[in-house]
């Protein structure tokens, strides 16, 4: 039985297009003892892909090399098992490939099989980890304070703006249509959000958070980032979860300057979600019971069709998806 993947073919230069990647034909490996065969079902697509196809040895994972599976999240069935821990019919959830089938590893987890794959990638994973480290563990929100988080509208930004909320918070979010704005007031229950392809940004800003902004939780970087920076409080915090429009340029984007951070007595951090493994218990916890409560609602922007991959990371980093954005094959 042969199963199809999609290799790297070439790095992009600049913005991502299909054709860095090879649609293969892989034959189904033979299992050694411990191993365990996955179908996947259901694969994550998140704007981390684009910092796996930079050449830079620095970062928190090496590089997707040439003429490697391309990495990402999924979740699948064991269809076949040399190892105990993982057995038959068992659903996981872990680092995977774009690949039909991938060879299991340790660190997987088995997840219940009552919940669907859109709420543990949209969730119950690393999705969720990383909106819960970064608001709890590093933006340590108080009551009252006022929150402003980009890319709102997507997977982490719409669960770091409803945390915030369950916390008693103000939360505006930042989004890029006026469609997604609306979701995040009338569904979400933001307090305010901004569109940032509209005018007057700064004056919009100040309107929808009248005190300040206590809390940054960065998401995209671009023009807005300066705007929100410049109404930071003292003693705000800026939490660099991504940076989503500087990731196809050579050269990034000049910061804002650091005169705030000194006068301000601002602390700005930076932070990669495995960092913060050690809090996944907890981070899960906290967000079921907030699910349970109604206090957390998420949405899945899910295609068909394994070969719609490229096309799918293509359209998540021109901002067309609303909440995770998931492919189903």
């Amino acid at each position: 039985m042969i199963y199809k993947a999609f290799k790297l073919l070439k790095y992009p230069q600049g913005t991502i297009s299909q054709d860095i990647f090879d649609l293969v034909s892989l034959p189904r490996p033979t299992l050694k003892e411990g191993e365990f065969l996955v179908k996947q079902t259901y694969m994550s697509l998140d704007p981390a892909m684009r910092t796996w196809l930079q050449q830079r040895e620095d970062s928190y994972l090496p590089p997707v090399q040439i003429g490697e599976v391309m990495r990402s999240y999924g979740v699948g069935m064991v269809v076949e098992s040399l190892n105990p821990k993982f057995p038959v019919d068992s659903q996981v959830v872990g680092i995977t490939g774009w690949a039909e089938y991938v060879l299991g590893h340790e660190e997987m987890n088995v997840v219940d099989a009552s919940l669907s794959p859109e709420a543990i990638l949209s969730i119950f994973y690393f999705t969720g980890l990383t909106a819960y480290a970064g608001l709890m563990k590093i933006g340590q929100p108080k009551q009252g304070e006022t929150l402003v988080v980009t890319g709102a509208a997507g997977s982490v930004g719409s669960l770091v703006g409803q945390l915030a909320k369950a916390q008693g918070m103000r939360v505006v979010g930042i989004a890029g249509s006026d469609a997604k704005c609306k979701w995040l007031v009338d569904e979400l229950g933001f307090d305010a959000a901004i569109n940032y392809k509209s005018q007057n940004l700064a004056e919009q800003l100040k309107a929808a958070a009248p005190n300040g902004v206590d809390i940054f939780y960065e998401n995209t970087g671009g023009p807005i980032q300066e705007i929100v920076y410049n109404q930071m409080n003292r003693y705000g915090r800026v939490v660099v979860c991504g940076v989503l429009s500087d990731y196809d340029n050579d050269v990034p984007t000049k910061g804002p300057s650091w005169v705030d951070i000194n006068l301000k007595s601002l602390r700005v951090q930076g932070f990669i979600v495995t960092d913060y493994a050690q809090y996944s218990e907890e981070a899960m916890s906290t967000l079921g019971r907030y699910v349970a409560e109604g206090k957390i609602k998420f949405k899945s922007h899910l295609i068909e069709g394994f070969d719609r991959l490229p096309e799918g990371l293509m359209m998540l980093f021109k901002g067309e998806n609303t909440g995770k954005f998931i492919v189903k094959f």
